[in-house]
């Protein structure tokens, strides 16, 4: 047999392609289900996992924590144990609790001209960024930080090299870090939305976006008591930030005045804002599909769980507290105290 009649005849058939299998679409998790989402923030004192069952037992399918202590600085190893972050992602998922928030130190200032506290907060950014992640949030919420005695413009170029820094050689995969308004006290950045746009447009390779606190707009003077003061706001933030990047509203009454500058929470309609508007915001079409996560203070045994209860009755939603209450009532620390416990509501004073 010649060597041409030998050689096999090879052709070209489609079929014989190799196609790997698609990847699966990623797995939208069970509190992305189009439902109003209503939270607090709770305790993660004892074990961390409790804070779950807090929020679940006081009726909220949202919450926000401290990853650690929010006014102390780190000791030693600060990381979240593998077997810990498993219980409570786990624990989570049970729940079906979403978004899971974790809200910063309020020690931490990216901003600062100081180099020792910008190199301490750097580093300590960077801790709670990695806990979020080994938690499983969906945000981290960061107050940008405090000017001091330098410019606003040193300022916000000085958080976005630090945002920058801290999240250098991590993947944060579902994480978001969104930058929170403030009330405007002091050197504070980010009471004015361009500051925040600027950050913004600086770090446009990282997932960042905004979290609105009501309270913090009010008492940097936008009025959002009146319809068309909460349409204007809502307008002026989707015009310079756009409100596809705010999934989250922290909402929290304020205890001091329009305008003040001084971030002070009251329970939801006892304070200066009042509980139409908070109807109005949580019922707002504009808002539709965020994640309301009041910050409201502890005065008395039982106040997290009546401040989850009204958030959902604005709703028209009547949610049963199954469980005990939350965090317990904290004395102020302050000398000449009345009696008031702290509220929640003012880290931008905690801050150095």
């Amino acid at each position: 047999m010649s060597e041409e009649q030998q050689r096999s005849v090879l052709s070209y058939d489609p079929a014989d392609e190799y196609r790997p299998e698609p990847l699966p679409p990623p797995e939208i998790p069970a509190w992305k289900n189009g439902s109003i989402r209503i939270g607090i923030h709770t305790s993660i004192a004892g074990d961390i996992v409790r804070a779950l069952d807090l929020a679940h037992g006081l009726g909220a399918n949202a919450l926000q924590i401290f990853s650690s202590s929010p006014r102390m600085w780190e000791r030693g190893d600060s990381r979240i144990s593998d077997v810990d972050a498993k219980r409570f992602r786990e624990r989570r998922r049970e729940l079906c609790l979403g978004p899971l928030v974790v809200h910063d130190s309020y020690l931490i200032n990216l901003a600062s001209p100081n180099p020792v506290l910008r190199t301490r907060s750097v580093q300590a950014f960077h801790h709670e960024i990695i806990r979020a992640i080994s938690l499983g949030a969906d945000y981290l919420v960061a107050h940008p930080g405090s000017a001091r005695d330098g410019t606003r413009e040193a300022a916000v170029a000085a958080i976005v090299q630090g945002l920058r820094q801290a999240t250098r050689g991590l993947k944060l995969g579902q994480l978001r870090i969104l930058l929170e308004n403030t009330a405007g006290h002091g050197a504070s950045v980010g009471s004015r939305f361009e500051e925040l746009k600027a950050i913004l447009d600086g770090c446009p390779e990282l997932p960042l976006g905004i979290c609105i606190d009501t309270a913090h707009l009010f008492a940097s003077g936008l009025d959002i008591r009146k319809p068309g003061g909460l349409d204007g706001t809502l307008a002026a933030i989707d015009e310079s930030l756009g409100l596809d990047r705010v999934p989250v509203i922290h909402v929290n009454d304020s205890k001091t005045a329009l305008g003040s500058r001084v971030d002070r929470h009251e329970h939801i309609g006892k304070g200066r804002i009042g509980l139409a508007a908070f109807r109005a915001i949580l019922n707002h079409p504009m808002l539709a599909g965020k994640a309301f996560i009041a910050e409201t203070p502890i005065d008395r045994p039982g106040d997290d769980r009546r401040n989850v209860a009204t958030l959902w009755k604005l709703v028209a939603k009547t949610v049963v507290a199954t469980g005990r209450d939350g965090m317990k009532p904290r004395r102020s620390r302050n000398k000449g105290s009345t009696g008031r416990k702290r509220s929640r509501g003012s880290s931008e004073k905690a801050r150095r």
